[in-house]
């Protein structure tokens, strides 16, 4: 049974930072293609970022700069640095898998590739 459980989440200031995690079990964690996706409310999902087995990684454009995407595969464990963060940046994060496709074919972050997600966890910045 695959699980992805994200933790990290929570409140921070504006400028300040937070780190994410997300456990992976179920599945051979160093052939998927892992990312990172967030939603606010009223809006849609959107990729924050992405990295393959072989740590190519790719971000949002609103996140380029101020995000840090990483993995573990001795772990299998994900990770996501925010830093500078922005109040623009409150969502629920959610950790994702996608294990359809061959980690090397890369990802535009179209959260319908990826079959696998966690539970999400909640980040709120306040001005």
């Amino acid at each position: 049974q695959v699980q992805l459980v994200e933790s990290g989440g929570g409140s921070g200031q504006a400028g300040g930072s937070l780190r994410l995690s997300c456990a992976g079990s179920g599945y051979t964690y160093r052939r998927a293609y892992m990312a990172w996706f967030r939603q606010a409310p009223g809006k849609e999902r959107e990729g924050v970022a992405g990295a393959n087995d072989e740590r190519d990684v790719v971000y949002a454009d609103s996140v380029k700069g101020r995000f840090t995407i990483s993995r573990d595969n001795a772990n299998n464990a994900l990770y996501l640095d925010m830093n500078s963060l922005k109040p623009e940046d409150s969502a629920v994060y959610y950790c994702a898998a996608r294990t359809r496709l061959p980690t090397w074919a890369g990802s535009n972050l179209r959260a319908s590739d990826f079959n696998y997600w966690g539970q999400g966890t909640v980040v709120t910045v306040s001005s």
